[in-house]
């Protein structure tokens, strides 16, 4: 039996602080630009300071990209334009510094850490603290079988609340979370299908690297047989991520669950965060108070789970790439808006008006 009782999240994850919010508006009104100049930099403003319990707004000065990898049966099936277990060539580049994350964390000088779940490679071909959190080689084929035991759907979200422990630990203040995987768009679509109750034609999207109209009619007619085996299980997160998720999406949802609890606010990057996030909030209304949507993806289940969420994106750019660039091209707008909220000066006091003196 599991020890793992996800009902004890709800308990756990208070909102940012409202008071502090208050507060943070109250100085906003204050600031010599009127509210509401800036647009949604002061609703950032607002909300990191309700994060942070402070105002000022303390600078995000340790950030991280987080990226969950892992590769997913369905991939067997054509339904990406990525050959099926090649994510671990993926995370290969990532680390070598030769993917779009990786110039762009090096230009605004963030960090990026890389989790393997579930690749389909030989451990020994990537370094020991990328491969330490790994629960299986690859996950299995969601149409016709599980993705994972439950035993490793526990051991995944397990892992992926360790590396929320590890980063709030180590200082970070603010995780750009993203995935590489080869096949995942098609779980995460398969995901908020089930969660919103729709049909797989509304969230089957073309992927990071764009699948033609071919590719596409698999893709959505696998998300269709996966979807016959989510919905009896809809009732247990846990194991609708054993069923028809992933190694990477079960860890995915366990980050940002105990991000949300170790009050580290978390930038979500495209549609598999977005589909973990809908889980998370499903075990956790409060949770995604916690979470900032970077930007639209252009892919439709994505805005399906962000709309459910209530999250509206930050940049829309049409970046498909994944890997946590779409995230961190939305990094500098959180930092601006920091800077503006703590650094603005206040108007000046108005001057007492002295009262005439009285004859006698």
């Amino acid at each position: 039996m599991s020890s793992l009782n996800l009902d004890d999240f709800s308990d756990l994850i208070e909102r940012p602080d409202g008071g502090v919010r208050r507060d943070a508006e109250a100085r906003r009104e204050r600031q010599i630009v009127p509210p509401g100049s800036l647009g949604r930099l002061d609703d950032l403003g607002e909300w990191l300071a309700a994060a942070q319990s402070a105002v000022p707004v303390r600078p995000v000065e340790r950030p991280r990209v987080v990226l969950f990898a892992g590769d997913h049966g369905i991939a067997q099936l054509d339904v990406s334009a990525r050959p099926a277990g090649s994510a671990g060539e993926l995370v290969r580049e990532v680390l070598e510094g030769g993917r779009p994350v990786s110039v762009l964390a090096r230009q605004l000088g963030v960090p990026v850490r890389v989790v393997d779940m579930a690749l389909d490679t030989d451990p020994e071909t990537l370094p020991e603290d990328v491969v330490r959190h790994r629960v299986r080689r690859g996950s299995g084929r969601i149409d016709v079988e599980d993705a994972l035991t439950p035993e490793e759907a526990e051991a995944a979200f397990r892992a992926g609340m360790a590396v929320a422990d590890e980063e709030a630990d180590s200082g970070t203040d603010l995780v750009v979370l993203g995935d590489v995987s080869v096949g995942g768009t098609t779980a995460a679509g398969v995901l908020i299908a089930a969660l919103c109750g729709t049909d797989a034609s509304v969230v089957t999207g073309r992927g990071g690297l764009a699948i033609d109209d071919l590719t596409w009619m698999r893709k959505c007619a696998a998300i269709r047989d996966a979807l016959r085996r989510a919905r009896p299980v809809l009732g247990d997160q846990l194991q609708l991520l054993a069923t028809v998720g992933g190694a990477d999406l079960a860890a995915i949802t366990g980050f940002l669950l105990q991000a949300a609890v170790r009050k580290l606010p978390v930038v979500l990057d495209g549609v598999v965060v977005a589909a973990c996030a809908l889980v998370g909030q499903r075990i956790a209304f409060r949770a995604p108070d916690w979470w900032l949507a970077a930007h639209n993806s252009g892919e439709p289940g994505q805005a399906k789970a962000l709309d459910r969420m209530a999250l509206e994106p930050l940049l829309d750019h049409g970046v498909r790439v994944g890997e946590g660039a779409g995230g961190l091209l939305a990094l500098p707008l959180v930092q601006a808006a920091a800077a503006l909220a703590a650094e603005l000066p206040e108007q000046a006091e108005p001057a007492a008006e002295e009262e005439p003196e009285k004859e006698e």
